[in-house]
């Protein structure tokens, strides 16, 4: 069986990806019991339990191997599990250590079974690797970093070997799993008293962007202590000719590993990674903003007496609160034109993103980038104690032509896209405008200015785009004045109203054709007409007084007779 394989795919399938342990360890029981049922290898009935163990001679389906894999693969979910949960219940650290001793006993089975002469040789080196593996988490556990260390190098030996006899597609599980075994190498070397081992830990966590699993929480303490300790001996930090005491830990913490992580940043692989980096730093820079707005509130009064007695110059911890502020600007400018910077590759790639099925990016997306980097230069034109530094202000207005340029830029690329020639052609103008202003006024700025995008290659891209809006707009003048041709109009009238007319229908070969209205439209017809006597108006009648039966004079006379039925 390919041990490794197996681990890693149920792993991701079921709940790791995520990092929930709790619905692996409900995945391995289930399938534990379903392995079970299928190999009738039942551990008693439901009224007595009958411990079997898998032995040799039974050994005849790889789905034994399977089951004692499954074990150990519960206990380690499941301490990996209350090893989340011990942060705030201490007390699980010792069911978690119970686990892991039970896991490295399954897995100490699964390797004592494969010696046998039914597992080929592979089954037999992945056992062992893994084995291993777990031995060197259950001894890193207990601090007991040279068995730890000596566990974790022989696993690390055996996939690098097995990585070595494969293919590159299978050897890619092998590498990975090296990879992270090998933080845990160097953090148990750096315990038994290897201080290099330090840089390399911390080389390993930046190229990352952040560990994660076992090692995560101990390396980032590790990293936290090494700075603290670096930290007591900072007392102060020099920003635009100004010298500023730090009293606050976590600011010195951060400031001592700042050059590391940009440093960091510069060399990631990818911008996956590139992109984490960002986030932490900028993470780290709000965590120490946190703490130094928190002492500028009881400092309130004392900033407000030195602002009227130093005539506009504000205090050192105010100081200090506007120069972590442009650190996280600047870190959120670079961060976003690294995207920018993604995002025109894919535009160039545009046509091969389509093909793959893919959503191609638009100019759009680069506009909103561009505008977030402008509001942020704005904020910093506003920092306190920087307003009157003509230098620093000279600075970000150029470095604000710079990013203006380039959003009128995809401005332009975007109505491009919808053929508003005019507006398009009038934004490059603008485009061109920028980039000049920003090249007759850099002269003493060239420094400081390299880090951004060169403007003279926008003027040549420009100029190129130009030439091809001009042509793009004449041939589609040349289009419009130009009149479809009757033969290849539908107008959507069915064939019996167009019989006089020829025209190039293809849904005529269809199912759909339309040869008809059915059902038909409703017509007016004239309706039933209507008599008026108009001259019955004007017409006397005879009377007809002496033919009508005079009424009987009514009385009491008349009632008492109707009474008794005498009637005159």
């Amino acid at each position: 069986i390919a041990v490794l394989q197996i681990v890693k795919e149920s792993q991701q399938q079921h709940g790791l990806r995520h990092g929930d342990f709790q619905r692996y360890r409900g995945y391995c029981s289930r399938r534990l019991r379903r392995l079970r049922k299928t190999l009738n290898f039942k551990m008693g009935n439901r009224h007595k339990f009958t411990g079997k163990k898998v032995t040799e001679e039974i050994l005849s389906d790889n789905r034994y191997l399977l089951l004692i894999l499954m074990d150990a693969e519960r206990a380690w979910s499941y301490a990996m599990q209350l090893k989340q949960e011990a942060n705030t219940e201490p007390r699980k650290r010792f069911h978690l250590l119970s686990r892991l001793r039970k896991a490295v006993k399954h897995a100490e089975e699964l390797e004592r079974l494969c010696e046998s002469n039914r597992v080929d040789a592979k089954t037999k080196l992945e056992a062992q690797a893994y084995m291993a593996y777990l031995t060197g988490m259950l001894r890193f556990e207990h601090q007991e970093w040279k068995a730890a260390m000596e566990a974790f190098n022989k696993c690390k030996t055996i996939y690098e070997k097995l990585a070595n006899a494969f293919t590159e597609e299978q050897a890619v599980l092998y590498n990975q799993r090296v990879e992270e075994i090998s933080p845990n190498i160097r953090y148990c070397a750096y315990n038994i008293g290897d201080q290099s081992a330090m840089n390399e830990l911390m080389q390993m966590r930046l190229r990352s962007g952040g560990t994660e699993g076992l090692l995560a929480e101990k390396l980032e303490a590790l990293i936290t202590q090494t700075r603290a300790k670096q930290a007591a001996t900072m007392s102060e930090v020099e920003w635009r000719g100004r010298t500023v005491p730090v009293k606050i830990d976590k600011v010195r913490i951060f400031l001592l590993g700042l050059a590391d992580n940009e440093a960091a940043i510069a060399q990631a692989e990818n911008e996956e990674t590139k992109e984490r980096l960002f986030e932490s730093l900028l993470s780290e820079c709000r965590d120490a903003i946190q703490a130094v707005r928190e002492d500028l509130k009881p400092d309130q009064k004392q900033r407000e007496h030195s602002l009227e007695n130093d005539s506009g110059k504000v205090s050192n911890i105010q100081y200090l609160h506007s120069y972590l502020t442009y650190i996280k600007l600047s870190t959120a400018i670079k961060r976003n034109e690294s995207m920018a910077k993604s995002l025109q590759k894919a535009l160039l790639q545009q046509q091969r993103s389509e093909e793959d099925g893919k959503r191609a990016p638009r100019p759009q997306d680069l506009i909103r980038l561009y505008d977030i980097i402008l509001q942020n230069l704005v904020e910093l034109t506003q920092l306190p104690g920087l307003e009157e530094d003509k230098n620093f202000q000279k600075e970000i207005g150029l470095k604000t032509l710079v990013y203006k340029a380039y959003r009128c830029f995809f401005i332009a690329q975007s109505y491009v896209l919808v053929k508003k020639w005019s507006e398009a052609l009038v934004l490059y103008e603008r485009v061109l405008k920028y980039a000049h202003e920003v090249q007759s006024g850099a002269g003493a700025y060239m420094n400081s200015l390299k880090e951004l995008p060169d403007v003279q290659d926008l003027i040549t891209q420009v100029n190129a785009e130009k030439y091809s809006l001009q042509a793009a707009a004449i041939l589609d003048a040349n289009d419009t004045h130009e009149t479809e041709s009757p033969s290849q109009v539908k107008d959507g009238k069915p064939l019996s109203e167009r019989f006089e007319t020829f025209c190039l229908d293809p849904s005529l070969v269809s199912k759909q054709v339309s040869l008809v209205h059915f059902p038909p439209g409703f017509q007016p017809i004239p309706c039933k007409p209507l008599f008026f006597d108009l001259a019955l108006n004007h017409v006397a009648f005879p009377p007809l007084e002496d033919k009508v039966e005079q009424k009987a004079k009514s009385g009491l006379t008349g009632y008492i007779k109707g009474i008794f039925g005498f009637k005159s």
